[in-house]
């Protein structure tokens, strides 16, 4: 019921299907319980945190757009530059929202998928509960000084240095209509206040007067869910292979996969979709399985045979990088760099 759900919002926020009269008739109401939302938790920000250099990473719409990455990223530059990051989330789709500490070990229900594959890739503390600013205090408490928050920018009560918005390139901000007629989740006014918008691709239907800043996604290696064995996925060119996408947007997944020549017969679960054996017994055994990071830390239990996870790294400017650094630089002191 989900995905069909899930695909027919689709429809009308990305491929100018109509929305019907009471999905339109509901805006109004979002809008207003956004601005009073927005009012009221400013008004309560906490005085503790705002003197902490928090970083908050997210997006105006609904859906993924490459976040995750992001904030992968900005812990290896920050952690190579000598600082001690770490990151917050809520943990999407999780079975509670108490605070947690994510280990490499942690229940992906538990703690969420996209905060575990942070901790496996970044290397950082990352706690995940519904009140982002206890998380906050939390690795303040454990001598963090740089706090990253993955998704947030609507959590309005957590104070921030810096707001880095990420559009998703190929789709835009959809219809550009608000929550539930369309993906956006603040009016598009709201561009105008965030200290960096990052696309995540390229795209012509983005507004040329706001300062853009570039961001890819580079294949790394496949790994294998049994062995951890590690393929470069040029070696998996010209063979056929089920393709496994529980992603915002599988069409990216499914593309980089493309433009290695491999052919896949493409199957797209919901995004944070909890998988289960039964997901895969359709698929034709004969060919190996693909799939993205963030699926993979949820089927790593689930005995597949010729599984394999690709890691994909966000790349941005360098002067992007120089720029963040001498932000931080400002009102964070540093121990040398890590190597």
């Amino acid at each position: 019921m989900r995905a069909g759900l899930e695909s027919r919002l689709n429809a009308i926020w990305y491929e100018n299907q109509a929305a019907p009269w009471w999905l339109r008739a509901l805006v109004p109401l979002y809008k207003a319980g956004n601005r009073l939302d927005r009012w009221w938790k400013l008004k309560h920000q906490p005085e503790d945190l705002k003197s902490v250099f928090i970083i908050v990473v997210g997006n105006i719409t609904a859906g993924g757009s490459g976040k995750t990455p992001l904030v992968i990223k900005l812990c290896q530059i920050l952690r190579r530059a000598g600082y001690r990051p770490g990151v917050i989330s809520r943990g999407y789709g999780r079975k509670d929202g108490s605070l947690r500490l994510v280990s490499l070990a942690s229940d992906p229900g538990a703690v969420g998928d996209e905060p575990l594959l942070i901790a496996q890739r970044a290397g950082v503390p990352v706690i995940v509960a519904n009140d982002r600013c206890e998380a906050a205090r939390k690795l303040v408490q454990q001598d963090i000084n740089v706090i990253i928050s993955d998704d947030g920018l609507q959590h309005y009560r957590l104070p921030r240095k810096l707001e880095m918005c990420v559009v998703d390139g190929s789709r835009g901000f959809g219809n550009g209509k608000l929550i539930p007629a369309g993906p956006l989740r603040e009016p598009l006014d709201r561009l105008g206040s965030f200290d960096q918008i990052i696309v995540n691709g390229e795209s012509a239907a983005l507004p040329s007067e706001l300062p853009f800043i570039p961001m890819t996604f580079v294949a790394g290696l496949l790994r294998s869910l049994e062995s951890g064995q590690s393929w470069r996925l040029a070696q998996f060119g010209g063979c056929k292979a089920n393709a496994v996408a529980g992603v915002g947007n599988p069409a990216r997944f499914f593309n980089l996969l493309h433009h290695a020549r491999i052919k896949t017969t493409e199957h797209i679960f919901p995004d944070h979709h909890v998988f289960s054996a039964d997901d895969f017994k359709s698929m034709d055994p004969t060919l190996p399985i693909l799939m993205t990071e963030k699926d993979a830390v949820k089927c790593r239990s689930l005995g597949l045979k010729n599984a394999w996870s690709l890691s994909v790294d966000a790349v941005l400017p360098w002067e992007w990088e120089n720029d963040l650094l001498e932000k931080v630089a400002l009102e964070v002191s540093r121990e040398g760099a890590v190597e």
